[in-house]
């Protein structure tokens, strides 16, 4: 996409934001990952407890689950404490999207909590939360139960991604105000050697063709096989797969 327009912070259409992660940030933490991309930023840590969930006791595998929260002066008006319906449902999809890379059948009777909170908010915290979520994770498994366990456990990284139609052009990991500003919005959740999670998408104002959904996409897998990479570089030998 060479010659597509320059967006507003100069990138072009196919480029994701400046993305850092540096892995072990909460020391507390079994595992967590502070991530970056731009003006967002998410702090994710992971823990484990040796117990499960009501529903799977006496089964003897395990479980994961996620909790999302936006700090108050992650934006620029404050925001209130406590949980809403938006944060309810991102924390679903970040747990979703996490037990689709882990086998909690294989993990036994423990459950890993995942927390992820947004220190700067600017657009993509639920894609970054994911992809950050997935390197604490790794940490904290081999912190709690070894490298032999966390290799049995990994099915496959998994990774996340914005992509949307904006002044009627694709492009890839949008900021807040292309966010606000989007004809079409897309979420994209996949493994690392393949395989849609999830994928959420509006026509925020209108409708979109199938052929635009299918650059959306291409858009959001170019982007995802960049930050898989990337997650590989900072676990280093900690790589599980």
């Amino acid at each position: 996409m060479s010659n597509s327009t320059p967006r507003r912070d100069g990138r072009a259409a196919d480029d994701l934001r400046p993305v850092r992660i540096e892995r072990g940030f909460s020391r507390p933490s079994a595992g967590s990952a502070l991530y970056r991309a731009g003006g967002t930023t998410v702090l994710a840590t992971a823990n484990l407890v040796d117990k499960v969930p009501p529903f799977l006791e006496g089964k003897g595998v395990g479980w994961l689950t996620a909790e999302y929260a936006m700090l108050p002066g992650s934006t620029p008006g404050r925001k209130p404490r406590g949980a809403d319906g938006r944060s309810t449902e991102i924390q679903r999809l970040i747990g979703r999207s996490l037990r689709a890379a882990f086998d909690t059948k294989l993990l036994g009777a423990w459950t890993l909590n995942v927390d992820c909170d947004v220190l700067e908010a600017d657009g993509g915290t639920r894609t970054a939360s994911i992809t950050a979520g997935f390197v604490a994770v790794v940490d904290a498994l081999h912190a709690k139960l070894g490298r032999d366990v966390a290799r049995k456990v990994t099915r496959d990284a998994v990774a996340a991604v914005s992509a949307g139609i904006v002044a009627g052009q694709v492009v890839l990991d949008l900021d807040y105000p292309e966010d606000s500003t989007a004809e079409v919005d897309l979420n994209v959740v996949r493994l690392g050697r393949g395989g849609l999670v999830e994928v959420q998408g509006t026509g925020e104002g209108g409708v979109f063709s199938r052929a635009q959904l299918g650059e959306l996409l291409d858009s959001a897998e170019r982007g995802i096989d960049t930050l898989v990479a990337l997650q590989k570089s900072v676990l280093g030998d900690a790589w599980p797969l």
